[in-house]
C-alpha cells in the first residue's frame, strides 16, 4: 500500500508513475503538483492537483475531459478501459445493462458529443462512494444533456475531480469513515417523509417525530445524555469531566421543506454526533461541556413560522403562534399535544447565555461559491439580514382586444417593470453580496383575453450589510411608488419579514481558519445569503459556521441536493481538531 510519507519523499519520476492512474491519461497533472510537496495531509495532496487542473488551458482542459471513456461506450465493450474505468462502471452496473439501458445510453452519448464534442462525465461512484443506479446515471445525464457549454465543461472538470478524490483513497487505502456516516445517517432519515414526493419532514408530522427519536439514539450510542424538549429540540450533551464547565453549543434543523433536500440543516447534526461517537470510543473528553441541538423546526412549512426550535432555546418563543393553524385546521397546541410535548413547558427551555462559551455550526453551502472555487469548505463572515415584502398591484381588468394600449391599468405589467428594476438595482452592489428576488407572481383569476387587473408578488432582499440592503430596499420601494404613478395602479405593500444581518463573531472564525489550514486547505472566507439558527443563537451567544461544499452546480432546497463523503470527512475533521484546540474568548 503506498502512503503519503512515500509520495512525499519519492523523485518526481516515481511520484509521477504512482500516481499514474488518478487522472486518466494525463501525467501532466501529478508532474506540476509533484513541485509543491510534501502535503500535510491527503486533503492538501487532493486540492493540489485539483488546482493544476483548474489552473490548465482550456486546450489541456479539454484534452483532460476527452481522454476518458464514454459511459458503456465503445471501448467498455471492447474492452479498452483503464483498471480504474472498468472497476468505476462496474461498481454502477454499467456491465449489466438492459438493452433498453444501453440503447438510452447510446444516444444519450451521441447527442452528448454532438452538442458538447467531448464524452460524459460522471463519478459513478456517487457521492458516498457506493455506486450511482443506472437509472440515477441517466436521470443525470439527461438533466446535464441541457446544460450550456462553459457550465458542462465546468461540471465535467468538478466530476473528473471526484473521480481522481476517489481514486486517490484508494491509491493511499485512506477512507473518509466520519463522512460515509454522516451520508449514511443522511440517507437512512431521508427516508422517512411526510409524503410520498421527495422529503417532507414538517414539524411535529409522524415523520418529523420519527427523526427526532432517530437522532436522540445516535446521540445516546454515541455516548451523550440525549432528551427532545418541549418544543421538539432534540438536545444531546457530551460531559466534561468538570460538572461546572460551560457549553459549547452547535447543532442546525432537521425539519425540511417541501420536496427538500437531504443535507440542508441536517448536516449540522449528524457531522457533530459522529464526532462526539469518534471521541466517546477513544475515552476522550473534552475541558467544557458540547451540547448539540437538533432545531425542530426553522423551514416554517408547516406553521408559516421560522425558528420555533431556535427561539425556544434563546427564550423568545412566541407563545401566541401556539393558536397558529395548519392548512388542515390543526393548531400547533394540538399538534404539540399529540407528539407528547407540553407546550407550557416551553419558555423553560432558555438556555442562560452565561453558560455559554458560543455556537458553531456546520451547514452546506446550498450556493455554488465553494463549488466553482474547488474547495470543500468555507468560514462563513456574516448571516445576511433580509427585508420580505407582499406587494398588491390593483389596475382595471378590461377586455385585451378593445382597450388601446395607452389607456391600460395593466397590473402585470407594472409588476414586470418592478420586478426587473429589482434585479437591475441588486446587481449594482456585490461586495455586501447584495441579492434581490421575486419568487412568488401571480395574476389572480387571469384570463388569457383579459387585461390584468390585480398582479401579486413577493419581495425578498437580502445582504450581510444592512446599510446596503436598507438602501436597496428603499430605493425598491421608491421605485413601485413611481411606477404604480405613472400608470395609474394601486399598490398596497406589506413587510412580512425584517431580520438582521448576523455578523460571525472574529475570535470564533479565526480559531477555525486556522483548523482549516492544519487539514490542508486554504482558508476562504464567504457570506451566507440564506438564514440560519445560528443567527437566531447570535442574540444570546458569539456565533460561527463552516460551510460545506455543494454539489449540482450549489442546487439546494431540492432532491438534487448533494455533497460528498469526503467534503463532510474534511469538515468533521475541521470541526474536530476546532473541538480539541477550542480557546475560550478572553
Amino acid at each position: 500500500m503506498t502512503t503519503l510519507e512515500q509520495l512525499n519523499s519519492a523523485d518526481a519520476q516515481a511520484f509521477v508513475a504512482t500516481l499514474h492512474g488518478i487522472y486518466e491519461h494525463s501525467p501532466w497533472i501529478p508532474e506540476r503538483a509533484a513541485s509543491q510537496r510534501p502535503f500535510a495531509n491527503i486533503t492538501a495532496l487532493k486540492l493540489a492537483m485539483q488546482a493544476t487542473v483548474s489552473s490548465a488551458t482550456r486546450e489541456e482542459q479539454l484534452g483532460l475531459i476527452r481522454a476518458h471513456p464514454e459511459l458503456a461506450g465503445k471501448a467498455a465493450i471492447a474492452g479498452e478501459l483503464t483498471v480504474e474505468s472498468t472497476g468505476e462502471q462496474a461498481k454502477a452496473g454499467l456491465n449489466l445493462c438492459s438493452a433498453e439501458e444501453f440503447a438510452t445510453l447510446q444516444k444519450l452519448n451521441a447527442d452528448y458529443n454532438k452538442k458538447f464534442g467531448f464524452p460524459f462525465i460522471l463519478a459513478v461512484k456517487g457521492a458516498d462512494g457506493q455506486g450511482l443506479s443506472r437509472q440515477a446515471i441517466i436521470a443525470t445525464f439527461s438533466r446535464r444533456l441541457k446544460n450550456q457549454f462553459d457550465d458542462e465543461l465546468g461540471e465535467a472538470l468538478r466530476q473528473i475531480g471526484r473521480i481522481a478524490e476517489m481514486r486517490t483513497n484508494d491509491l493511499l487505502g485512506y477512507s473518509p469513515e466520519l463522512g460515509k456516516t454522516i451520508m449514511h445517517w443522511a440517507e437512512q432519515i431521508g427516508a422517512w417523509s411526510d409524503d410520498d414526493n421527495g422529503l417532507t419532514c414538517a414539524y411535529m408530522t409522524d415523520a418529523h417525530r420519527r427523526t427526532a427519536t432517530q437522532i436522540a439514539g445516535w446521540m445516546r450510542e454515541a455516548g451523550m445524555q440525549a432528551e427532545i424538549d418541549a418544543a421538539g429540540n432534540v438536545v444531546g450533551r457530551y460531559l466534561s469531566d468538570n460538572p461546572s464547565a460551560k457549553t459549547l453549543m452547535t447543532g442546525s434543523h432537521y425539519d425540511t421543506v417541501r420536496n427538500g433536500g437531504k443535507y440542508d440543516g441536517r448536516e449540522g447534526i449528524l457531522l457533530p454526533i459522529a464526532i462526539v461517537k469518534h471521541l466517546h470510543e477513544r475515552g476522550e473528553k473534552l475541558p467544557f461541556h458540547f451540547e448539540i441541538v437538533g432545531f425542530s423546526e426553522e423551514e416554517g412549512v408547516r406553521f408559516k413560522s421560522t425558528f420555533l426550535g431556535s427561539n425556544a432555546i434563546i427564550g423568545q418563543f412566541n407563545m401566541e403562534l401556539l393558536n397558529t393553524l395548519d392548512r388542515d385546521g390543526i393548531s400547533m397546541r394540538d399538534a404539540l399535544l399529540k407528539a407528547g410535548h407540553d407546550p407550557a413547558a416551553i419558555p423553560a427551555i432558555a438556555r442562560n447565555p452565561a453558560d455559554l462559551l458560543g455556537y458553531v455550526e456546520v451547514h452546506i453551502e446550498q450556493g455554488p461559491v465553494l463549488l466553482h472555487r474547488d474547495l470543500p469548505v468555507g468560514i462563513v463572515t456574516s448571516i445576511a439580514g433580509s427585508c420580505r415584502y407582499m406587494v398588491q398591484l390593483k389596475g382595471v381588468a378590461s377586455h385585451s382586444g378593445t382597450t388601446p394600449m395607452s389607456m391600460r391599468k395593466d397590473a402585470a405589467a407594472a409588476a414586470a417593470e418592478i420586478v426587473l428594476y429589482v434585479e437591475q438595482r441588486c446587481a449594482q452592489d456585490q461586495q455586501a453580496s447584495l441579492v434581490g428576488t421575486v419568487g412568488q407572481l401571480q395574476v389572480p383569476n387571469g384570463s388569457t383575453n383579459v387585461i390584468p387587473g390585480a398582479c401579486v408578488f413577493s419581495l425578498d432582499i437580502r445582504a450581510e450589510d444592512d446599510v446596503v440592503r436598507d438602501a436597496a430596499v428603499e430605493d425598491v420601494l421608491r421605485h413601485i411608488e413611481a411606477v404604480c404613478e405613472r400608470r395609474c395602479i394601486e399598490a398596497n405593500v406589506e413587510k412580512m419579514v425584517s431580520a438582521p444581518a448576523a455578523p460571525c463573531a472574529s475570535w470564533l472564525m479565526d480559531q477555525l481558519s486556522a483548523a482549516t489550514e492544519r487539514a490542508g486547505v486554504k482558508p476562504f472566507k464567504l457570506a451566507s445569503g440564506a438564514g440560519h439558527d445560528a443567527m437566531t443563537i447570535a442574540k444570546i451567544t458569539d456565533v460561527a459556521m463552516l460551510f460545506t461544499r455543494c454539489g449540482n452546480g450549489g442546487i439546494s432546497h431540492n432532491p438534487l441536493e448533494t455533497m460528498t463523503a469526503d467534503d463532510a470527512e474534511v469538515s468533521a475533521q475541521i470541526l474536530l481538531d476546532f473541538l480539541r484546540r477550542f480557546k475560550p474568548k478572553s
